[in-house]
């Protein structure tokens, strides 16, 4: 089984491209606190990359920000590749297939500037985003790249 649940926030805003075909990823980084503070009494994070496909890439350029604090659940994936110096690169990063959002503030407007908390919301409004009532952003099949 190759399940990962992750809450942090994000580091910076998410960088969104199209692939040849068109599907549209996302990645960005997400800083996860350590249970734990360190010997010097210090909270710790990890910063792990987060990769989304589809729908939810545009979703997340959208309305995620850096701060932005997210639930995202999806596989742990290894890859390689070869760099421009001949050395062999090993990349481990997220596959999220759900992202929910968990602070209203600080949401990205598709105009670029920013907005605090959203006005009560509709259903009609949120399946028009691609939300789910619980500000999940909701993928199909087809919006997942294997």
């Amino acid at each position: 089984m190759n399940k990962v649940i992750l809450v942090g926030r994000l580091t910076r805003d998410p960088d969104v491209k199209n692939t040849t075909t068109g599907k549209a990823v996302a990645t960005f980084t997400l800083a996860v606190d350590r249970r734990f503070k360190n010997k010097d009494g210090q909270k710790e994070a990890d910063f792990v990359p987060i990769v989304v496909w589809g729908k939810q890439a545009e979703l997340a350029g959208q309305y995620l920000s850096k701060g932005s604090q997210i639930g995202a659940s999806g596989r742990l994936q290894v890859r390689s590749y070869d760099a421009q110096d001949g050395q062999k690169r090993y990349v481990t990063e997220v596959v999220a297939d759900e992202i929910t959002f968990l602070s209203s503030s600080n949401r990205k407007e598709s105009t670029g500037g920013y907005q605090q908390a959203p006005a009560p919301r509709s259903d009609n409004n949120m399946s028009a985003m691609g939300l789910d009532e619980d500000f999940h952003l909701m993928a199909d099949d087809d919006d997942v790249p294997f």
